[in-house]
């Protein structure tokens, strides 16, 4: 008997979306290239939020915006309205201190995956996102509230096993 395996539930913040053409940081605009790829290959479930649109249609140079949405195109994607629960648990973040009123998008970006039981938070926000406290505020959050455990990585974790892959 075989079992099927559900794919991981992947929630992409605004930084993983910039970066697919952010020509000063080659390096990183590389990796998250290749990432993309996987992305687009279908292998996981790729959620994004509203928060996501608003702050990529923010983007003052009109032709970089329209690139960056038009590479939403390129993969299957859920949309994640940011809901009462969404906006209430973002809240709970700023209460418990995990981040500040100031960081309030960067909340609902982690309370839309963690609402939407994502497995896997990818961004590159190392200031408010892939850190450490912010990620040790969030499992305790997460299993103070009954919520499932999240893992949150930049996309450098995700380009390691695609290179495992091609026998890199």
């Amino acid at each position: 008997m075989q079992v099927a395996l559900n794919k991981t539930k992947v929630y992409l913040d605004t930084s993983v979306i910039s970066y697919l053409e952010q020509k000063d940081a080659p390096e990183q605009m590389q990796i998250t290239r290749n990432v993309w790829d996987t992305f687009k290959s279908g292998k996981y479930d790729i959620y994004i939020s509203d928060v996501v649109i608003r702050e990529l249609s923010k983007c003052s140079d009109s032709q970089k915006r329209a690139l960056l949405l038009s590479h939403l195109d390129e993969i299957d994607y859920k949309l994640v309205d940011v809901t009462h629960e969404v906006f209430a648990f973002a809240e709970q973040m700023i209460d418990f201190g995990i981040l500040k009123k100031k960081s309030f998008d960067d909340c609902q970006h982690i309370a839309a995956a963690v609402i939407s039981n994502c497995d896997v938070i990818i961004s590159w926000n190392f200031k408010h996102i892939v850190n450490y406290d912010t990620i040790k505020g969030i499992k305790i959050l997460t299993t103070t509230e009954g919520y499932k455990d999240i893992l949150i990585y930049s996309p450098e974790v995700f380009q390691s096993e695609r290179e495992d892959e091609n026998g890199s």
